[in-house]
């Protein structure tokens, strides 16, 4: 019984992001890396590191557009990561170039407006750059 739970919850994290498995596969912004967050797996916080190439700043003749989501199983919103660096909250901000392109977020492990904490268990976390979008898993354990 305890293998067939797994397998829908490895079901459903295929459904809910097909590319959660391959997600450098999935950009199709070239230069944009989503790197694992650490520790992996956390309690009760994690930094979510990523890369943007200078091409997006250069070629667009603008500033990229990003977003930082986190998701559980269910596809529902649990939480929005903080930009590390300015706090501000990585939800369409218009990021400056910072010499690198290494940029990196950060996540309490609370449910987003509450100080409740998110549960143990498997959670999404996408990068969305000029609407596109890069996913990838991470586990909370308590």
């Amino acid at each position: 019984m305890k293998y067939v739970a797994w397998a829908a919850v490895a079901l459903g994290l295929l459904v809910v992001v097909p590319s959660s498995g391959r997600a450098q596969e999935g950009s199709r912004i070239p230069g944009v890396q989503l790197h694992r967050n650490y520790p992996n797996p956390f309690n009760p916080e994690t930094t979510i590191p990523f890369s943007l190439p200078q091409s997006l700043w250069s070629d667009a003749g603008g500033q990229p557009v990003v977003s930082l989501r986190i998701y559980n199983i269910l596809a529902q919103l649990v939480a929005i990561p903080i930009l590390q660096g300015s706090g501000e909250r990585l939800e369409n901000v218009s990021l400056q170039w910072n010499g690198t392109g290494q940029y990196s977020a950060y996540w309490d492990g609370k449910i987003l407006n509450t100080d409740r904490e998110a549960a143990s268990g498997v959670y999404i976390y996408q990068l969305i750059v000029n609407g596109q979008a890069i996913s990838r898993k991470m586990a909370i354990v308590k």
